[in-house]
């Protein structure tokens, strides 16, 4: 999909910011450059990642503390990278949800505030349309239909794309998401945080074939995700081994094939339910060397194309919810004047691009 915006009214360059957890992400996209790789004027990354760490995970009043720090900054620096001024703003977008609320309202508070007094048109994006709609950001974007798996520290679902905005939900997680089982069993052995990162590059150091362990719900129809059992293997297997330096790279090995192998299997099966031929990948799971290397092989065979976006656009960022605001600013949608997020939100409830949102609340 390289949609082209020069075939509509321009509404200017689009300021999106993403503040829906642990990373302040901010960009500045104008729909008026002809297409979506070549619209990305700027953007900018904060990452909360050592303040956590002390914590072992994400606290979400921290979170919004360090937001409400470093947003207004990072918005100032944007605009200089994309010699741009306030005032030549044509829209301004916002994570809505799904999120820690606190989180949240800091980006809807600041955009919404900056959009009033500008008197801009603004729009809340859900996070994961902007996961979703990452790779429109490379130079090869795929065109719909598709399949989209999502797979991050909080959710894992395959999603069929008719068209931008028109999304039915195939599969989803019944428990943990991939990336949140990634985490934990990190988190479990000991490893560093971010633990999913820290799991992955030590599993490059075991052996093949020392552990095994399930691929859950794969030796069944159907398309949902169930990853506590897997957690529960690996829990056991740990407490069982000699637990050296060795013995964890091989169980991080075995865990992180079993995670790959059926994320593949349910991309398959998602395929051939739909008959697309085209898979889209997104997320910060995403960023995974073994599963973009096992469906880059698995499409080669098979005849589909694995479609992923640039590694530092598969974590939380603001390009992502620039180019989903401008889409949806550009069909005419708008939304009121009320600050309003939603920490649990369904992306299937999306309406169709072009029609107009009444709020996000």
């Amino acid at each position: 999909m390289n949609p082209s915006f020069a075939k509509q009214a321009s509404t200017g360059p689009v300021l999106g910011v993403e503040t829906s957890c642990d990373e302040t992400g901010v960009a500045i996209f104008d729909p008026a450059r002809g297409d979506a790789a070549g619209g990305l004027l700027a953007h900018t990354l904060y990452s909360q990642i050592r303040m956590h760490a002390d914590y072992g995970g994400v606290v979400p009043e921290l979170a919004s503390r360090d937001h409400v720090r470093k947003l207004l900054p990072l918005v100032r620096e944007t605009l200089a990278q994309a010699g741009l001024r306030v005032a030549d703003l044509g829209g301004v977008a916002y994570t809505a949800g799904p999120g820690l609320v606190g989180a949240l309202l800091v980006g809807a508070t600041a955009v919404r505030s900056l959009a009033w007094a500008l008197e801009l048109p603004a729009i809340g994006v859900h996070h994961m349309e902007g996961h979703l709609l990452a790779p429109l950001l490379e130079p090869d974007p795929p065109e719909p239909p598709f399949v989209a798996l999502l797979v991050s520290g909080g959710h894992s679902m395959l999603i069929e794309v008719a068209a931008i905005g028109r999304y039915t939900l195939l599969g989803d997680t019944l428990d943990d998401a991939a990336g949140e089982a990634f985490d934990k069993t990190a988190k479990l052995m000991d490893l560093p945080y971010p633990g999913g990162p820290a799991l992955a590059k030590l599993a490059e150091q075991g052996r093949p074939g020392t552990f095994r362990f399930a691929r859950p719900m794969t030796d069944r129809p159907g398309l949902d995700f169930s990853f506590s059992g897997l957690k529960t293997q690996v829990l056991l297997a740990w407490q069982a081994s000699d637990r050296s330096n060795q013995t964890k790279a091989d169980i991080a090995r075995a865990f992180e094939e079993a995670i790959v192998d059926t994320l593949t299997i349910k991309c398959r099966r998602a395929l051939a339910a739909t008959g697309a031929r085209t898979l889209v990948v997104a997320g910060g799971v995403g960023a995974n060397r073994r599963l973009r290397a096992q469906l880059a092989e698995a499409g080669a065979r098979e005849g589909f194309r694995a479609h992923f976006p640039r590694l530092e656009f598969c974590t939380d960022n603001g390009a992502m919810i620039a180019l989903a605001g401008a889409l949806r600013l550009q069909a005419g949608e708008h939304e009121t004047p009320a600050i309003l997020v939603r920490p649990r939100w369904d992306l299937a409830s999306l309406p169709p691009l072009g029609v107009p949102i009444a709020g996000v609340g």
